[in-house]
């Protein structure tokens, strides 16, 4: 079974960005918070409550349809991963995102996008995040 980040006990969340550093580090090989897939931020200010921005594992994914290239492959349980040597960095994947977690990365000229290997759910301190087994299916309908 595919496996899919979910972030269900965001009422744990401190701020600590671990799992931002974390997701940066192993997956775009940077320590900067810019670069990871994930994003916290806090949702009414100060005194506010932890929110994430994450891949939701679509199965019809906007971000791989407006594609022109193809660089984006629908995944298995839903979402997509990136071939980086398809990406000609036209950023339409960043604006068709429903929920706004493609960001884009300038240095690479290529998206930031969740490939769903769920480093940032086993480091994350608290326990806010975790991987949770979907079936194998790529697009509504389509199993593999």
């Amino acid at each position: 079974m595919a496996k899919v980040l979910r972030a269900g006990n965001m009422s744990k969340c401190i701020g600590c960005y671990t799992c931002m550093f974390i997701c940066a580090g192993v997956n775009r090989h940077n320590h900067s918070i810019q670069k990871s897939c994930i994003k916290i931020r806090t949702y009414g200010g100060v005194s506010g409550k932890f929110v994430e921005t994450v891949c939701q594992s679509c199965r019809e994914p906007a971000c791989a349809e407006c594609c022109p290239t193809g660089a984006l492959v629908l995944r298995k349980g839903g979402g997509v991963t990136l071939a980086a040597n398809k990406c000609i960095g036209c950023r339409r994947c960043v604006s068709a995102c429903r929920v706004r977690a493609v960001d884009f990365d300038e240095e690479s000229s290529t998206p930031i996008i969740c490939h769903h290997c769920g480093m940032c759910a086993r480091y994350c301190p608290h326990g806010c995040l975790s991987l949770k087994e979907v079936p194998d299916v790529i697009g509504i309908g389509g199993a593999l």
